[in-house]
């Protein structure tokens, strides 16, 4: 892509919207779930589930929260989006140079979602309404989620 045109969206790609970024959301949570949940219950036992804290202890830390951050900053550095987005076709951009972030930037993007969720989660309903598709913690990242002009969700995505 490239990065003379960085007010407008380029002429190959498009801006990802709220929907099919919800959707990519729903497909990793599934994903990390499948991970995390036998991880816990392997951990824990069936206590887990029922205790009232927070943080039951150091493993449920790491697991439930250090573990999906790592997952998920190394899926954008390596992959330039996590599976969810590679079934949708986006990838994660610099929104001035529509090239691959910085690490820098990736791992600020993951922090900055904590900032998006905080007021009832309206940093990612912004996307719905922000002209590039931006949530807060793109903005925050300097980054845009774009896939290739046309792309529908049901096309399939993956080359056999």
């Amino acid at each position: 892509m490239a990065p003379e045109d960085i007010t407008e969206q380029n002429e190959e790609f498009e801006y990802v919207g709220f929907w099919p970024r919800l959707g990519a959301t729903i497909i990793d949570s599934v994903l990390l779930s499948m991970i995390v949940y036998p991880l816990l219950y392997t951990i824990y036992g069936t206590h887990y589930f029922t205790d009232d804290r927070f943080i039951a202890g150091g493993g449920h830390f790491l697991v439930s929260y250090v573990l999906p951050a790592i997952t998920i900053i190394a899926f954008w550095v390596y992959r330039s989006a996590t599976p969810g987005k590679m079934a949708i076709r986006a990838t994660i951009v610099d929104a001035k140079t529509f090239l691959q972030p910085s690490k820098g930037q990736l791992i600020g993007r993951y922090f900055a979602y904590y900032i998006s969720t905080i007021p009832l989660g309206m940093g990612f309903l912004w996307i719905a309404w922000d002209p590039k598709k931006q949530g807060w913690h793109d903005k925050l990242a300097g980054t845009v989620v774009v896939r290739p002009v046309g792309i529908k969700a049901a096309e399939p995505v993956f080359e056999t």
